[in-house]
């Protein structure tokens, strides 16, 4: 298929398999108060999800998208608590997405799905996800949901040492990993709990960037971008936050009872200039991406847009009036996507 005008690249944009509408209808009221989980397929969000190479692409064509990397909607296989069935719903779903890419691979690339559970799982499916189906890197959900394993509240988190094998793997693929926040587990929503008292900050608004803000936060702390010093890690959202705290972050963190007891060897701006990047998905502010660019450098920020969680037009039409020199947001626009996932895509 021709390719599309240069425009922007998007990479952090949702889509489900036909069989993920099962798993989906267990958080259905979460995002969707009110909703029957026996009708969620009929749902608008589900339908867009769904779809890859109808309105989706005919949103991208009008409003100057060129070119989607897709992924498996949240939570995933983060969301299934059962090692087997976890690595099953990563594997049906990552065969799923590289059959619709390979119908338009000049608009559509994919993110591989992986269940969590242990790192050598991960690591081969993040393997056979890149070098068979052609994957441009790892979706990661937050934590991974584990009956039986994992901290006390059942979730694994992946600065811990059982997940080194699979970040050697992925700094040996030469592919970034994506982290994405996610809905709470069920018990988290009880009465009584953090969440379940203040249902109101659930969601994208607030709990989503104070979770995973944690998670991010604990990579860099945790020693394992020293080990594996390739790794690159994105986060969208304007990196959930961390970048407008990252002062106070390593005002506290170099100290010098800190830095004597510290499992890393460098502060946060340190990562955050070597191995993370950022994304504008579902955060269109051109204040908050200037200071970002400020905070980390314009190599680390990247445009993305949150599909269909938030709209291909409110972002475009957004990105047609943020003022930033020519050569920054063509670099943030794709430029920067392109060098990072090592995209087929002329700069």
């Amino acid at each position: 298929m021709a390719k599309a005008p240069k425009g922007t690249i998007a990479i952090e944009e949702a889509v489900l398999n036909p069989d993920g509408i099962a798993w989906m209808a267990e958080s259905a009221a979460l995002f969707n108060p009110g909703q029957d989980p026996s009708k969620i397929a009929n749902h608008g969000h589900t339908q867009d999800l769904l779809d890859v190479h109808g309105s989706r692409l005919a949103k991208m064509d009008a409003n100057g998208v060129e070119y989607m990397l897709l992924s498996l909607t949240s939570p995933g296989a983060q969301g299934e608590p059962d090692p087997a069935k976890a690595r099953k719903l990563a594997a049906d779903a990552n065969d799923w997405l590289a059959a619709q890419v390979s119908q338009n691979p000049a608009r559509f690339g994919g993110f591989a799905s992986v269940s969590m559970h242990n790192a050598e799982d991960a690591a081969v499916e993040a393997q056979r996800a890149v070098t068979e189906l052609g994957m441009f890197g790892v979706m990661l959900n937050d934590y991974q949901l584990a009956s039986g394993g994992g901290d006390v509240e059942g979730k694994k988190y992946y600065d811990a040492a059982e997940y080194r094998p699979f970040w050697q793997t992925i700094e040996e693929l030469g592919v970034p990993v994506y982290m994405h926040p996610r809905y709470p587990q069920a018990k988290d929503l009880e009465p009584g709990t953090r969440y379940g008292n203040r249902k109101q900050i659930l969601g994208a608004a607030v709990q989503f960037h104070l979770d995973l803000s944690m998670h991010i936060y604990a990579l860099c702390s945790s020693g394992i971008f020293d080990l594996y010093p390739k790794v690159q890690v994105v986060a969208g959202h304007l990196g959930e936050g961390i970048p407008f705290n990252l002062w106070r972050a390593d005002h506290w963190y170099n100290k010098p009872v800190k830095k004597a007891t510290r499992p890393s060897k460098h502060d946060y701006r340190y990562y955050f200039t070597h191995n993370i990047s950022i994304t504008t998905s579902g955060d269109f502010s051109t204040a908050g991406l200037k200071f970002c660019i400020n905070e980390i450098g314009v190599d680390r920020c990247l445009y993305s847009i949150d599909y269909p969680y938030d709209t291909i037009e409110e972002a475009q039409d957004w990105w047609k009036t943020v003022d930033l020199p020519e050569d920054q947001k063509t670099a943030v626009a794709r430029g920067n996507a392109i060098r990072l996932f090592k995209l087929p895509l002329d700069e």
